[in-house]
C-alpha cells in the first residue's frame, strides 16, 4: 500500500502539480506576458482571415484624405479655415450624412484679421481698423459647420499641459447600472491628463465631439480602441463612437455599468434611421451573409445599436486590410472632382494618410496604416456587426483546459511513457487549437489555447525528462551566474582557480572610474520606454568596449551611470594611466554618437539634445572581491576612494570639466597626459580637504605651447586665490577667460573655461566682501554631491 502510494505521489507527479498550480495561478493573475501571447494568437487568426472588405458602393464611411498629393497641390499643413469650409460645404453638397474631423483646430489660424495685421509692417491705422473688422477665418468655418452635421475630434494628452480641464461644450454620454450598487464608469475608463481642444468658436458649432486618441498596446499595435474616456470628472465620447451618434441624430450615449466595469456602449436611433438599417441589410447581403442580413432587424431589437465592450469599456474590433477605395484625395474634393456616390449618404472623415504628419499606426494586419482608418474601420464594424469578444465564460474555459489537460498529462507520463502521452497531449493541442479557430470564424469570439497547449508542452517535457533537464538548468544557471556579475578576466580567473568563488576580499590599490549624463532626465523624455533603452544601449556600449579594451572592468551599470575599476582581479601596474587614456576616450567617443543620434532625430521628427558626460576618476587603496551572502554574491569594490571617486564625477559639471581627477592620480599621470589644477575642495560628506585636477588632453595636447601658457596661467591665478590676492587673481582669469574663448584650441572638446572663470570670479567677489580668515587654507566647501 505504501509503495502504490509512493508512486501515485512520486516524485514527478508532485512537481508537476507543482508546475500545474503555478500554471493556473500565472494564467488567472494575467500578467503581460501572457496576455502578449494571447493577442499574438488572436493577432494571427486575423491575418489569416481578416474581415471582409465591404463593396465600394456600399461601405458606409468615405476617408477624405490629406495626402501628399493634396499637400502638394493646396499648400503644407495647416490650411487656411476657408479652404476647410470650402471643403466641408462640398462634402454636404455631394450628400454626405455626417463630416467628421481626425483632426483638432487647437490653434486659430494665422489668416485672420488679427494674424494678418500683426505680421504686415507699416499699416496704417485705417487699414489696420479696416482689415481688424473683417470677420475670422474661424468664424467663418464655425459658420459653416453649423449647417451640417459636422463632429469634431480632440485629443487627449498624456502630460499636464497648462489648459485647465474645462467640462465639454455639451455632455452626450450617460450611464446605468445593469445591476444594483453599479460603480459610477470613471475608474474603468482610460484617461488624461490634459486635453487638446478646438478653439472656442469652433468647438461650439460643432454637432458632436469626439476624441481621436488611439491608445497603442505596449508592442505598438492598435487592437482595442476605447469607446469612452476619462478626463477632469467627465465622460467623453472617442470620436468613432461620436460620429454613429450624431449619424443616428441622438443626444446621449449610454454606458451599460456592471459591478467589475462597462458591458456595452448603446446609441438609440430615431426612426429615421431605417434607411440605414436597409444598408446595412443590403451589405451584409452583397457580402454573401445571408444569415446575417436576415437577422437584421433583431441586431437592432429596441432600435438600439449596442457595442460589445471589455470591462475598461473598449472594443475589439475585426479588422480588415487597409481599403484604399475608402480614400479620397482632400483636394479633389476641393476641385468638386469626385464622383457623388463616393459620397453620398456616407459619413465623410477627414485624416490624413501623410507621413509626415504622424498619424500613423499599426493593426493586427497592417503593420502601417493611418489612424483615421482605424476610426472608419470601427464604424464599418459596427454597423456589420463585426465585432470581436471574449464573454465572461471564456476564462473560465481557459482555466479548465488548462487544470484537466495538465492532470492528464501529469498522470500519464509516469504511467504509459513519454511516447503514448506526446500522442495524447498532440490530439490535446489539435483539438484546442481547432475549437479555438471554430470560435473565431464561426462566433468571432477569441478563446486562447495557446496557454493551455504552453502550459501542457512544458509539464509534458519537464515530467519526461526531468533529470537531463535539472542537470542542463543548473549548468546554464552557472553559466549564466558568472557572465552577469563577474568581468571575461574574472570568468577566466575563477574558471582556473574555482576557490575564488568565497566570500571576503582583498586590499588593493585602485583607480575607480565613475561616468554619468548631464541631464539625462530632460534627454529621457524625448523617448518612449523602448527608445529610452534602445539609446541607454547605444550610449553604454562604446563606452563599456573602451574601458573592457583598456584592462578595466565594468563593476555596475546604475541607469545611465557606469562604474568601473583597474587593478583587479588582474595586476595592471599602469592601471592609472590605462583609467585616464580610457575617460580621454570615451569622451571621444561621444562626439560621434551625438552625430548618429542627431541624424536618427531628423528622420523621426524630434528633437535632439547632445549628450553630455561627466567623468571622475579617484586612485587609493580599495576592498575587493565578492560581496554578498553565500548563495549570492557580485565581484565589486567598496572603500573610501569609491565614494571620492563618486563625488567628483559629480563636480565635473560645476568646473566645467568633462574629467576631474583625484590628487594621487593627477600625481601619476601629470608628466604623460595635460592636466591642470582645478580647486581644493571639501566634497560632501568629507571633514577634510582634497586637491582636485581637470584632465584636458592626452600627451600631445601636454607638449603644446598653447596649452602649457594656460596650464601656467591656472597654476598662478589658483594660486594667487589661495594666498588672497584676489585681485590678481581675478585679473588671471579674465586672460584665462580670452585663452578659452578660441574654440580652435585642442582642449576645447573637454572643458568650457569660461565656467571655471565664472566659478572663480563669482567667489572672489564674495571674499572681497566677506574676506577669509588669515589662516584660510583656500579650502571651499561643496554644498551638493
Amino acid at each position: 500500500m505504501g509503495s502504490r502510494l509512493k508512486r501515485i505521489f512520486s516524485f514527478d507527479r508532485m512537481v508537476g502539480v507543482a508546475m500545474l498550480a503555478l500554471f493556473v495561478s500565472v494564467f488567472v493573475s494575467d500578467p503581460y506576458p501572457v496576455q502578449f501571447l494571447r493577442v499574438k494568437a488572436f493577432d494571427m487568426y486575423q491575418r489569416i482571415q481578416p474581415r471582409e472588405i465591404p463593396p465600394t458602393g456600399i461601405q458606409p464611411v468615405a476617408i477624405i484624405d490629406l495626402d501628399e498629393k493634396s499637400l502638394s497641390e493646396v499648400g503644407q499643413w495647416p490650411w487656411s479655415r476657408l479652404t476647410i469650409a470650402k471643403m466641408v460645404v462640398n462634402l454636404v453638397n455631394q450628400g454626405a450624412a455626417v463630416v467628421a474631423f481626425d483632426i483638432v483646430f487647437a490653434e486659430p489660424d494665422r489668416m485672420n484679421p488679427e494674424g494678418v495685421v500683426e505680421s504686415l509692417f507699416k499699416l496704417d491705422d485705417k487699414t489696420r481698423e479696416a482689415i481688424l473688422k473683417l470677420p475670422s477665418n474661424d468664424d467663418l468655418f464655425a459658420g459653416v459647420i453649423k449647417q451640417g452635421n459636422v463632429v469634431l475630434g480632440q485629443a487627449g494628452y498624456w502630460d499636464v499641459r497648462p489648459e485647465g480641464s474645462e467640462p465639454p461644450v455639451s455632455k452626450s454620454v450617460a450611464w446605468k447600472g445593469t445591476v444594483p450598487g453599479a460603480p459610477k464608469p470613471h475608474a474603468f475608463l482610460p484617461s488624461f491628463k490634459s486635453m487638446v481642444r478646438n478653439v472656442e468658436v469652433i468647438e461650439k458649432a460643432g454637432k458632436g465631439h469626439g476624441l481621436f486618441s488611439l491608445v497603442q498596446e505596449p508592442d505598438g499595435i492598435v487592437r482595442r480602441v476605447p469607446t469612452l474616456f476619462q478626463y477632469g470628472g467627465e465622460i467623453y465620447p472617442a470620436l468613432s463612437v461620436e460620429i454613429m451618434r450624431v449619424m443616428f441624430q441622438r443626444r446621449t450615449i449610454i454606458a451599460d455599468v456592471g459591478m467589475t466595469g462597462i458591458e456595452a456602449v448603446g446609441i438609440a436611433p430615431k426612426s429615421q434611421t431605417k434607411a440605414l438599417r436597409d444598408l446595412y441589410r443590403q451589405l451584409l447581403t452583397q457580402m454573401g451573409d445571408v444569415e446575417a442580413a436576415a437577422m437584421t432587424d433583431s441586431l437592432f431589437p429596441t432600435g438600439t445599436l449596442k457595442l460589445p465592450t471589455d470591462g475598461k469599456g473598449r472594443i475589439w474590433p475585426y479588422f480588415s486590410k487597409s481599403d484604399k477605395s475608402k480614400y479620397i484625395s482632400a483636394v479633389d474634393v476641393l476641385n468638386n472632382n469626385v464622383d457623388p456616390k463616393r459620397i453620398r449618404g456616407k459619413i465623410a472623415i477627414i485624416g490624413t494618410s501623410a507621413v509626415g504628419m504622424l498619424d500613423i499606426r499599426a493593426t493586427p494586419i497592417d503593420p502601417v496604416i493611418p489612424g483615421v482608418e482605424i476610426h472608419a474601420q470601427v464604424i464599418e464594424a459596427a454597423f456589420t456587426g463585426n465585432f470581436l469578444s471574449r464573454p465572461a465564460w471564456i476564462n473560465g474555459a481557459e482555466v479548465l483546459l488548462i487544470a484537466l489537460g495538465g492532470l492528464l498529462i501529469i498522470w500519464l507520463v509516469p504511467s504509459v511513457g513519454a511516447k503514448w502521452t506526446l500522442a495524447v497531449f498532440l490530439l490535446l493541442a489539435g483539438g484546442a487549437t481547432s475549437g479555438s479557430w471554430y470560435l473565431f470564424t464561426e462566433k468571432k469570439m477569441l478563446f486562447d489555447m495557446t496557454f493551455a497547449v504552453s502550459a501542457m508542452f512544458f509539464l509534458y517535457s519537464t515530467l519526461t525528462y526531468l533529470n537531463f533537464s535539472r542537470e542542463e538548468a543548473q549548468k546554464k544557471q552557472t553559466r549564466d551566474a558568472f557572465s552577469k556579475y563577474l568581468s571575461p578576466d574574472m570568468v577566466e580567473s575563477v574558471a582556473a582557480d574555482p576557490s575564488k568563488l568565497k566570500l571576503g576580499g582583498d586590499k588593493r590599490d585602485m583607480t575607480l572610474l565613475f561616468c554619468d549624463v548631464r541631464g539625462f532626465t530632460t534627454i529621457s523624455e524625448q523617448f518612449d520606454a523602448e527608445g529610452l533603452t534602445a539609446l541607454i544601449n547605444k550610449l553604454l556600449t562604446p563606452l563599456t568596449n573602451v574601458i573592457m579594451g583598456h584592462k578595466g572592468t565594468v563593476d555596475k551599470y546604475m541607469g545611465d551611470c557606469i562604474m568601473a575599476f583597474w587593478n583587479a582581479p588582474l595586476d595592471d601596474p599602469d592601471h592609472i594611466y590605462n583609467a585616464c587614456t580610457s575617460a580621454l576616450l570615451m569622451i571621444g567617443e561621444i562626439g560621434p554618437l551625438n552625430d548618429r543620434l542627431e541624424i536618427e532625430a531628423k528622420e523621426e521628427g524630434r528633437k535632439h539634445i547632445p549628450i553630455k558626460v561627466g567623468v571622475g576618476l579617484n586612485t587609493g587603496e580599495c576592498v575587493v572581491g565578492n560581496m554578498g551572502s553565500d548563495q549570492r554574491f557580485d565581484y565589486s569594490v567598496l572603500g573610501d576612494t569609491v565614494n571620492l571617486a563618486s563625488r567628483l564625477e559629480g563636480q565635473s559639471k560645476t568646473y566645467g570639466m568633462n574629467i576631474v581627477l583625484g590628487s594621487t592620480t593627477n600625481e601619476a599621470v601629470k608628466d604623460k597626459l595635460a592636466t591642470i589644477d582645478l580647486d581644493f575642495i571639501q566634497v560632501k560628506g568629507k571633514t577634510k580637504g582634497v586637491y582636485i585636477y581637470g584632465l584636458m588632453g592626452d600627451a600631445d595636447i601636454k607638449d603644446k605651447p598653447d596649452f602649457v601658457k594656460l596650464q601656467k596661467k591656472i597654476s598662478d591665478a589658483i594660486g594667487a586665490y589661495r594666498t588672497q590676492r584676489f585681485d590678481e587673481a581675478a585679473e588671471i582669469f579674465k586672460e584665462i577667460r580670452v585663452l578659452g574663448d578660441d574654440e580652435h584650441k585642442p582642449w576645447n572638446l573637454a572643458v568650457a573655461l569660461d565656467v571655471l572663470c565664472d566659478l572663480y570670479e563669482e567667489r572672489i567677489a564674495e571674499y572681497k566682501v566677506n574676506p577669509p580668515s588669515a589662516d584660510w587654507d583656500g579650502v571651499f566647501i561643496a554644498t551638493t554631491k
